[in-house]
């Protein structure tokens, strides 16, 4: 039986009293699930997705969100973890070993880039950087016999670039690697990479999915659609001895990354979030369609007010016609989400200044809450970079980073509006 399968038996069999709204997911607030015999628990260790085994790596709430979350992207499975960082982490730990490099565009988000540079440099795994706009041929010359992956964001954070699907998808298997994308900016309302060719997805749950900010989280997708075995991955096509030498390509196809992802990283690392996270995680994707809607509609009368103000040297949201990303951004999304950056004229000291002027809008470490939110990326969130990586992530000194809430959008503009007035005094 599918894992996916199980939780939902779980939940509707053995944990939903019978007059209960099957629209209401129960929470599953358990560490331990019993077994009617001693061979019951041995089977299930020799193969984890036979039954539930302990909610280090496995819980039935946090599945059935997983399975929605997957049906959402397009994927043939899901696995959650304690935060999007986890989530890009073993996305590439699930490929690479030591020795092994994998390449990705440097326009990123910057605590992606610190994991990339530093945290996964100790580990013994290369991060290759490109730049996204460079020709084919220079793209091929950056593939080594020991990459094993290609990693993109759909909409960067926070440079608001839109990421070339196709063409990196195809760049990537013509050298039989995967193409990894980090969703999190668009979701799966606004973009579905795996539709324009991308194999696993990932997403920082924190932001859009939830919403609200109220937990952290992240989760990986599975497209199931590249072949393991076309290429160099040892850990999917080897038997692996800490499972009895089982081989995930010949036990489990076209599961078998996101199958190994659950079996082998989180059993050891146990990243893996709360049943109750989950059902607040929930919550988040039953309203996710709306809110994207009215973020985008918000974000559009934000930016268009941007663009014509003569405070605002310039503007990134690929929304506008202006925008050098604007052909992208009509092929791959279905909107442009709530994230605008801008320059603001006078450097780092003014917008400092615009930011601490703002009323409504909360100067906040965080991104894609209902709430209207800024930040100074080169002083904040980016600020481990060095001068080279902040111009090469795409973010000057005088960049705001703004995330439009949901609030009525005439209240939004007239904080904007009075900021950067007290900002040029």
């Amino acid at each position: 039986m599918k894992e996916y399968e199980l939780a939902t038996q779980c939940l509707h069999a053995g944990y939903t009293p019978k007059n209960a709204d099957p629209r209401v997911m129960p929470i599953v607030q358990s560490t331990t699930y019993v077994f009617d015999s001693t061979e019951e628990v041995a089977a299930v260790f020799d193969d984890p997705t036979k039954a539930l085994i302990y909610s280090r790596f496995g819980n039935p709430t946090v599945m059935a969100v997983e399975d929605k979350i997957a049906a959402l992207e397009g994927g043939i499975g899901a696995m959650c973890t304690t935060s999007g960082q986890a989530a890009s982490l073993l996305s590439i730990l699930n490929l690479c070993d030591a020795g092994d490099s994998f390449i990705s565009t440097t326009e990123i988000y910057g605590g992606t880039i610190n994991l990339f540079s530093f945290t996964l440099k100790k580990l013994g795994i290369e991060c290759i950087y490109i730049d996204k706009n460079a020709s084919d041929e220079e793209l091929d010359k950056a593939f080594k016999p020991n990459t094993k992956a290609v990693f993109g964001e759909t909409i960067a954070n926070p440079a608001l670039t839109v990421f070339d699907i196709t063409r990196f998808a195809n760049l990537a298997h013509k050298h039989h690697v995967p193409l990894i994308v980090d969703n999190t900016f668009a979701t799966p309302i606004l973009c579905r990479p795996i539709d324009f060719g991308a194999d696993i997805v990932i997403h920082s749950t924190t932001k859009y999915m939830d919403g609200h900010a109220l937990q952290v989280g992240g989760v990986i997708v599975d497209s199931g659609n590249f072949d393991w075995t076309s290429g160099d991955f040892p850990g999917l096509t080897e038997p692996d001895e800490s499972y009895h030498g089982i081989c995930y390509t010949e036990t489990y196809g076209k599961q078998a990354y996101i199958i190994k992802a659950r079996m082998q990283l989180m059993r050891d690392f146990g990243v893996y979030p709360a049943a109750h996270s989950a059902f607040l995680l929930n919550l988040g994707l039953e309203t996710l369609a709306v809110r994207m809607k009215q973020y985008c509609e918000n974000a559009m009368t934000v930016a268009k007010y941007l663009e014509n103000s003569p405070y605002v040297e310039r503007v990134s949201y690929p929304g506008l016609e202006s925008d050098e990303n604007h052909a992208l951004a009509q092929k791959y999304l279905k909107g442009c989400s709530g994230v605008i950056s801008f320059v603001i004229k006078g450097g780092k000291e003014t917008a400092i200044k615009f930011m601490n002027a703002l009323h409504l809008a909360s100067n906040e470490v965080h991104v894609a809450d209902i709430r209207t939110c800024v930040l100074h990326p080169a002083s904040e969130t980016h600020r481990q970079l060095t001068d080279e990586q902040l111009v090469a992530a795409g973010i000057e000194s005088g960049m705001v980073r703004l995330s439009v809430g949901l609030e009525d959008v005439r209240d939004i503009l007239a904080d904007i509006d009075q900021a950067l007035t007290a900002a040029a005094q």
